[in-house]
């Protein structure tokens, strides 16, 4: 979520240069055959944990849609679960392969490649955005062309055709982007330092004591899960209505749900991320949609249902488009401009380094390498993927796509998609390149491009709106991994795991994640009817917001309400703007600078998260006031524990709700003077 950026790379090879050798520590341990590394018990544990994650990244998607990184969970409970495996094979003498770090990079390196499928395959967005319960709240849904209903067997056959071609797009650049230019990939390498701490004997009896604290939080999030759902009934008879801010408490935005889930949230998000979701809803809900609800009846018709597009919705649903608009813009010239020119210098440093020396000039002195970077970079080099596996595959592959893509969505052309494969590779080149130098991600960003590019190049009659989204999904899918598998090649890297390994575990994870999380996603589909409406418990924000963008860029400005495109305008400006202030003060003086993508997100969906959030970061604050060195160690497994916890009763929540089974008892929190018009409702 944080916008915030640096050059890690140069301070990653100072550092590196000065920490203590990590392999002399396994000098004397095995590394075992890129075969060996892919175990049975290793994708065993991986597809367990793929469908907990799959629940928990499932249910913050359809909520708020602010999904926090799993990395560190997934290694921990894959080296939890394989360690106590093989201690009892090995107590009882049948263990035959002991357990490496590369076989637990194998685990987290399948755990994040199919849990990321709930992410880039839009269950929160673009495909929720497509059906028909989005549309007809909206209004649409005039054509059958407006809208596609989500169902397996398509959303399964798309995620197939579209989620390995990113794979295919920079493998043929692994050696470039991870030795030569050595980007820092900063997720990649902190998930390569905790895999290496684990298997030492100090690492491997913190993970015990970290193990413990995330059973003991899960264990709590889960009963308290539970809790809310024995003594409750939804939005109209529960926790939910518990307002505590007197600012209208409109339509009851403002109240603190006791979510675990979102607490957990708040303690990975930065401060600054909570703190700009919390002034965001203040300046939404307490101020801006207060007072253009004043002009109801001359801005727009007294007469509107309360979801039209044409009154007080459009107003919440486009100034939020607005800012995310201005922030992904702003934020995509900077890291793209910042990949142009890390790409220019890395280049520059390339050629330097292998100029032939002259008799002028004396030859260049190359710097040593240690003795870590020579043993990763010799087993990194030792198992090669051809190049024409690559190049084959990613053509394969697009030919397979462009016949099948339009027969599940007739709108969106053959010739469509060869423009967006023809210029796939570069962009998804981009997205690895400055999210090794960033740790940020763009997929989104590049998938609102393909939005508005294809959606107008199709036009409104022929189904622009859904080309458009479709497309979205395609350019997100393929960036999106292409990043996630540079990620995985960095930490394969620094755990002497094969490139071989880590791409067939990338592989087998994302054939595991497209069938995993539509699965997940239609259980919660079929559970809860008003999925995708606001006033849903799983209101799916970002699906209205992408279904109207592809809306915006289709049919243009026409469809606003009055006065909204100026102040459409004033908020992009401003996302700018504030954007603008924050990298001019610099890292250490914008602390107290909102982020406006956080500022953004409770526009269109309410400030209900963000007093859980808030409460994340001062638990976490008052934590490390007492304790910094405990907290450090275990903040990210007890807000793992809260946030797993939590997301996976959703399973057998959405279970009850299947079968019909309502909550036994209703609780419900109410104002005082709410509560004196009920008693005397009720006395009369």
């Amino acid at each position: 979520m944080d916008n915030r950026w640096e050059n890690n790379t140069e301070n990653g090879m100072r550092l590196e240069d000065e920490e203590l050798s990590v392999e002399r520590i396994f000098e004397n341990t095995e590394v075992p055959s890129w075969r060996k590394q892919l175990t049975m018990r290793a994708f065993a544990v991986s597809f367990l944990l793929s469908v907990m994650f799959c629940f928990t990244i499932m249910k913050l998607n359809l909520t708020i849609g602010i999904i926090p990184s799993l990395n560190i969970p997934a290694g921990l409970l894959g080296f939890f679960f394989v360690k106590t495996w093989t201690k009892l094979l090995e107590k009882s003498g049948m263990l035959k392969l002991p357990f490496t770090r590369q076989e637990n990079t194998v685990i987290q390196t399948c755990v994040v490649a199919s849990s990321g499928i709930s992410f880039s395959g839009g269950f929160g967005s673009y495909l929720t955005g497509m059906s028909e319960r989005v549309a007809k709240q909206l209004g649409e849904a005039k054509y059958g062309l407006d809208y596609k209903n989500p169902e397996i067997g398509w959303m399964i056959s798309f995620l197939f055709v579209v989620s390995f071609l990113g794979l295919f797009s920079v493998l043929p650049l692994r050696k470039t982007m991870i030795i030569d230019f050595k980007l820092t990939y900063p997720s990649g390498t902190a998930t390569a330092h905790l895999i290496n701490s684990f298997h030492t004997p100090e690492g491997a009896e913190l993970a015990k004591k970290q193990v413990r604290e995330l059973g003991k939080f899960y264990t709590f999030s889960f009963l308290w899960g539970f809790f809310q759902w024995f003594f409750t009934a939804g939005d109209d008879c529960g926790f939910s209505n518990f307002p505590i801010f007197g600012l209208k408490a409109y339509e009851n935005t403002f109240f603190f749900d006791f979510s675990a889930t979102f607490v957990g949230v708040g303690m990975i998000c930065p401060h600054i991320v909570n703190v700009s979701i919390l002034v965001g809803g203040i300046l939404s809900w307490g101020i801006l949609w207060p007072l253009i609800e004043t002009r109801k009846g001359d801005w727009y018709s007294a007469d509107l249902d309360p979801h039209s597009l044409q009154g007080l919705q459009g107003y919440k649903v486009f100034i939020g488009i607005a800012m995310i608009l201005g922030d992904g813009l702003y934020n995509f010239f900077k890291v793209f401009s910042r990949t142009l020119a890390g790409l220019f210098n890395k280049i520059q440093l390339r050629n330097a380094s292998m100029q032939i020396p002259v008799v002028e000039h004396s030859s260049p002195v190359g710097k040593s390498l240690s003795y870590d970077n020579q043993r990763r970079t010799q087993l990194f080099l030792k198992d090669k993927i051809p190049t024409w596996f690559a190049i084959g595959g990613y053509f394969t592959l697009a030919a397979v796509s462009t016949a099948i893509l339009p027969q599940i969505f007739h709108q969106l052309k053959w010739y469509n998609l060869i423009v967006i494969y023809v210029f796939a590779p570069s962009l998804a080149f981009c997205n690895a390149f400055g999210c090794g130098l960033t740790d940020w991600s763009l997929a989104s960003t590049y998938g609102k491009l393909a939005i508005f590019t294809i959606g107008a190049w199709a036009g409104a009659s022929h189904g622009g709106t859904l080309a458009g989204l479709a497309a979205c999904g395609v350019m997100m899918n393929i960036v999106s991994t292409a990043s996630d598998i540079m990620q995985d090649f960095k930490t394969g890297y620094l755990t002497l795991a094969s490139p071989r390994s880590m791409f067939v575990s990338q592989v087998i994870g994302t054939a595991m994640g497209c069938v995993i999380s539509p699965c997940v996603f239609w259980v919660f589909y079929e559970a809860f009817p008003d999925l995708g409406l606001p006033t849903s418990e799983y209101p799916v924000p970002f699906a209205t917001v992408y279904y109207n963008m592809a809306k915006l860029g289709v049919e243009g400005f026409s469809a606003l309400p009055k006065e909204c495109l100026k102040l459409c305008y004033g908020f992009f400006a401003a996302s700018i703007f504030i954007n603008l202030i924050r990298d001019g003060l610099g890292k250490k003086r914008s602390w107290f600078i909102p982020l406006p993508m956080a500022m953004a997100l409770p526009f269109y969906l309410g400030s209900y998260f963000a007093i859980d959030m808030c409460v994340g970061s001062l638990i976490l604050f008052v934590w490390q006031k007492i304790n910094r060195a405990k907290a450090d160690a275990f903040w990210p497994a007890v807000a793992s524990g809260l946030i797993c916890g939590d997301g996976n009763w959703s399973l057998p929540s959405s279970v009850l709700a299947l079968v019909g089974v309502k909550p036994p008892i209703c609780m419900k929190f109410l104002s005082r003077a709410t509560n004196t018009k009920f008693d005397k409702y009720l006395g009369s």
